[in-house]
């Protein structure tokens, strides 16, 4: 019975990953969603939010993504996202700043549905890469390259 999962994670400009996994967890338009080895096969589409790849050995690797969508099958899960990016390749204070931004943006009166739409999208954007970027903090200042020994 496998115990691993083969994960690549990729974008329009590069490949962000690819290696094993003894699990993932997407963001799917719907909530959070894990995947295990032998998962069921389907396709779901992505919001933008945090992709976490547990490693064999229990190291974990988060990714701010832009949305995209993902196809499980048993023993791999492909990532196809807008953007992915690791903790140490965000600028925390460029997010910061197109954080305010959005939330400014919400916040004008008269905005049609549309433009409406797209500030919240910018916002919940912005609110992951500072997620993500605060992952770094907690894993002692720098985010290791996926599987590199401690």
């Amino acid at each position: 019975m496998p115990k691993t999962l083969t994960v690549e994670i990729v974008t329009p400009e590069r490949v962000a990953m690819q290696g094993q996994a003894e699990s993932v967890v997407l963001p799917a338009h719907g909530g959070s969603m894990g995947v295990l080895p032998r998962h069921a096969p389907f396709m779901v589409m992505l919001s933008p939010g945090e992709v976490r790849v547990t490693a064999p050995g229990g190291e974990t690797r988060e990714f701010a993504v832009g949305g995209g969508f993902a196809e499980v099958r048993p023993d791999a899960v492909s990532v196809f996202a807008e953007s992915a990016e690791l903790p140490d390749e965000i600028d925390a204070e460029r997010a910061r700043q197109a954080l305010e931004r959005a939330k400014a943006r919400v916040q004008a009166p008269g905005l049609d549905p549309l433009t409406l739409a797209q500030a919240e999208a910018a916002m919940k954007r912005a609110q992951v890469r500072l997620r993500v970027a605060e992952f770094r903090h907690m894993r002692g200042g720098r985010a290791r390259p996926y599987g590199e020994e401690r």
